[in-house]
């Protein structure tokens, strides 16, 4: 019989390879239901994966690529879309090359899912709480509402997330667990999170919430290679955050950390090059304010012009030259990560230097690991689904081939495990 400590993508999919295999399988999730995460996550749409091509798609996955890869090469984008369809979800490319299954939910997926899984013979268990290991190799003690229990198993799979939205069951308290079991876990921090900015009390009470539409964002990454991008953004209360932020959130998160702040670059009119923004920020505006001829001469108004006077001297929009270059790359300083909770995703986890065949621990022998758990991150875009669907199914291979070689299968009715 196996455990499998988590019920989002990766401990769903890990269940689903291992139920196949003719595995017992028994899951398990502190929350009142499983799958919490993964239905926030579908709440404006579900995003399951993208349709770029396969380089292009690996290479989001920035230092950690050669770790996830070869997950990706077992159950890539295609094979994610395929595995929907025999779940009866069909899905369609967006304009920007996302996925999406045809309703744009994730309910309807995740409960032909669960329906499945349960046909499959996989017990489940909520409000089931790891608290960690008892007394054998594989033994687990849960708080549950009948009060502790302890279980012992022939392999276990933890997917319990990284550290982001904690009242959604990812809390990060597997890792005191873990530590001291000798696990190296790099330290969990913010990705795919907001940024704090110091605004002005003006700007902010008046341009909190809005949209900053059609900007290209640069910046340099830690070698000092440019890294460029065009999308759009939201000003929040405390700064920005946004698809656009969010796609750089691993650089700007680490020269923060490394300087104490980082500073992009926006170009807000992307469709016209500095000579023209030049040329119309140049003419004479006669009586027409500075606002006004912003707005009928390079098309900036609203948040655009807000953040322009925000972050620019008055004096500056008497001079041409000035004007014009802030506009084509205006200066925005970043001073802070927002919470961990706040994250849409974690960095760190469990490294895979501490890791053995088929995500199985190396000082846990019998215990895989599957999902935002591993020190990993990704974009959004579908980039982090993908991974943890393909990394649970990696998990629960690893495990079909740990018990072929190191113990007998629990195979139902043969009374192997508890």
């Amino acid at each position: 019989m196996v455990a499998v400590v988590g019920g989002g993508p990766a401990g769903l999919m890990a269940a689903e390879v291992l139920a196949e295999g003719g595995v017992r399988v028994e899951l398990f999730d502190a929350m009142p239901s499983l799958g919490r995460k993964f239905l926030m996550a579908g709440k404006g749409g579900l995003n399951i994966t993208h349709s770029e091509p396969f380089d292009a798609f690996c290479a989001r996955y920035g230092s950690q690529r050669t770790r996830i890869e070869p997950m990706l090469a077992a159950f890539d984008a295609t094979a994610l879309r395929d595995w929907a369809a025999r779940l009866g979800v069909e899905t369609f490319v967006g304009s920007s090359g996302r996925v999406f299954p045809t309703e744009k939910k994730a309910a309807p997926l995740l409960r032909a899912w669960l329906h499945r899984l349960r046909e499959a013979g996989v017990s489940m268990h909520v409000r089931h709480r790891w608290l960690g290991f008892g007394d054998g190799p594989r033994s687990l003690r849960f708080a549950t509402p009948a009060g502790e229990r302890c279980r012992a198993f022939d392999a276990v799979v933890l997917a319990m997330g990284g550290g982001s939205w904690a009242r959604l069951g990812s809390d990060g308290a597997w890792l005191p667990i873990l530590t001291e079991k000798g696990v190296p876990i790099a330290p969990l921090l913010p990705s795919n999170c907001g940024f704090d900015v110091p605004w002005s009390v003006h700007f902010c009470e008046r341009f909190a919430g809005q949209p900053v539409k059609s900007v290209v964002l640069s910046m340099k990454d830690s070698d000092g290679q440019p890294l460029r991008r065009q999308g759009e953004f939201v000003v929040t209360a405390n700064g920005v955050e946004g698809s656009l932020i969010y796609a750089f959130s691993a650089p700007l998160r680490e020269q923060i950390l490394a300087a104490g702040e980082a500073t992009i670059e926006l170009d807000l009119a992307p469709g016209r090059d500095h000579a023209r923004v030049l040329t119309e920020v140049s003419q004479p505006r006669g009586s027409r304010s500075i606002s006004s001829h912003l707005q009928s001469k390079v098309g900036i108004a609203g948040v655009k012009a807000g953040l322009l006077r925000e972050c620019l001297p008055a004096d500056a929009f008497q001079q041409p030259a000035r004007l014009a270059a802030a506009i084509k790359a205006l200066p925005l300083r970043l001073v802070a990560t927002r919470p961990i909770d706040e994250a849409i995703s974690t960095a760190g986890g469990v490294r895979f230097e501490g890791l053995a065949a088929g995500q199985m621990l190396a000082s846990v022998p019998g215990v895989f690991c599957a999902g935002e758990m591993l020190d990993w991150e990704a974009p959004t875009g579908g980039y982090l689904l993908t991974a943890c669907f393909a990394s649970g199914r990696t998990a629960g291979a690893g495990v079909l081939a740990w018990l072929a070689g190191r113990v007998p299968l629990s195979l139902p009715g043969s009374g192997v495990g508890p």
